[in-house]
């Protein structure tokens, strides 16, 4: 727990002994009030948690989870860090079937619990370090457990979130008592779903709360969001990453006539080839090289993948699958718009120099035995090189 969080935790403490000594009168609830009007979502965003384990992070004074225990059925937990809020609920709702009051840390309490089913929070988690607090939620629901919350988005005052992941001082106002300060995370929803994304989680919906009074501009967000049922596969960030490698494919096509090899503009000899495009295979890319440079058809099925290399071009790291093409229809041409031309089919034994070095090793990896310099490069192979040429064209 941050500095920050254990300065919250005093504050809150402080306001509920300060409630608790005043005998604050509260009403009892008929409906969860997720925000600061009467009209907001109720009870029924949880869906049916009769029998289902419930926890209420920063219940308070009790009374929304002893209002799911008495009149729905739940099993609730209800989770505070602050003693006084504990001591008041326990003092209001001494014995209630299915609810348990209990003093703790949200965070530790999700750490040696079981997981629950419903978890539900009303204006606390903004207390709380998302980062600390999201990886203990996502761990402590059960898959396909729902998660339903509320966080500030901008105060009375009118100051908004934010997207950068830091707490600011707000200012808590007990009626009778001192001003309190605590530290909040009032952040964007979109900073919200991706914190809740990076930590497995889902988000359904966000709800707009605000105010009622026109001179308030106190307004809230409403998170319903859920565990997965199944396990899920999921990307870093919505941002691509930064650009640092380069993948490629080259094809070593050999007829009755020798190796398929055209020459660059820049003057090196090349096998077929070029850059893998997005979505595509490797096999597809090298098909589809193949067609756009010398205008040869041909089908993934009849591509075999001989291995990758791994090299470094300045600050680039460059990838580069070798690939034999086993079948091909048409006569190789220089195609418009195309750097590599002048296709020419060469005797093994005769190979010309200046090839280009990715060519180089490919050739090497396909035959050993070709008599071909090149610089290094890590060689990962994926399927044994025939023994044998299979590659000729189809009729």
């Amino acid at each position: 727990m941050s500095d920050v969080e254990h300065q919250n935790r005093l504050a809150w403490d402080a306001y509920g002994r300060h409630h608790l000594e005043r005998g604050t009168p509260l009403p009892e609830v008929d409906r969860i009030t997720w925000g600061p009007a009467a009209d907001g979502p109720g009870d029924a965003v949880l869906g049916e948690v009769r029998g289902l384990r419930v926890l209420d992070i920063g219940c308070g004074p009790g009374r929304h989870a002893a209002h799911l225990a008495r009149t729905r059925g739940a099993r609730v937990d209800g989770v505070d860090a602050s003693p006084g809020q504990i001591e008041r609920a326990r003092a209001r709702y001494p014995d209630v079937p299915g609810l348990r009051l209990l003093h703790a840390d949200a965070v530790e309490h999700l750490a040696a619990s079981a997981p629950y089913d419903v978890i539900y929070s009303l204006s606390t988690f903004h207390f709380l370090d998302p980062r600390r607090l999201l990886p203990a939620l996502a761990a402590g629901l059960a898959p396909g457990g729902r998660l339903c919350f509320t966080v500030l988005h901008t105060n009375s005052a009118g100051h908004g979130p934010a997207s950068t992941v830091a707490p600011r001082p707000e200012t808590l106002r007990p009626a009778g008592g001192r001003d309190l300060t605590v530290h909040m995370w009032v952040l964007t929803p979109e900073t919200w779903e991706e914190l809740l994304v990076r930590y497995g989680l889902r988000v359904r919906d966000v709800t707009v709360l605000d105010t009622p009074e026109s001179d308030n501009h106190a307004s809230y967000r409403f998170f319903q969001a859920h565990r997965p049922a199944r396990i899920t596969a999921r990307p870093r960030r919505a941002r691509p990453p930064v650009a640092h490698a380069a993948v490629g494919v080259g094809a070593v096509l050999l007829g009755p006539r020798g190796l398929l090899l055209g020459r660059h503009r820049l003057g090196t000899r090349e096998l077929p080839g070029g850059t893998v495009e997005p979505g595509e295979s490797l096999r597809e890319a090298v098909v589809r090289e193949l067609r756009e440079e010398t205008g040869l058809l041909a089908d993934p099925d009849d591509v075999r993948l001989l291995g990758m290399f791994l090299d470094r071009v300045g600050d680039v790291v460059r990838v580069t699958f070798g690939a034999l093409v086993t079948r091909w229809r048409g006569e190789p041409a220089d195609q418009p718009g195309e750097s590599i031309g002048d296709w020419r089919w060469w005797p093994l034994d005769a190979l010309p120099p200046d090839l280009f070095e990715c060519s180089a090793r490919i050739l090497t990896a396909w035959r050993p035995g070709l008599p071909i310099d090149h610089t290094p490069a890590h060689f990962t192979p994926l399927t044994d090189p025939p023994a044998q040429p299979a590659a000729y064209p189809a009729p």
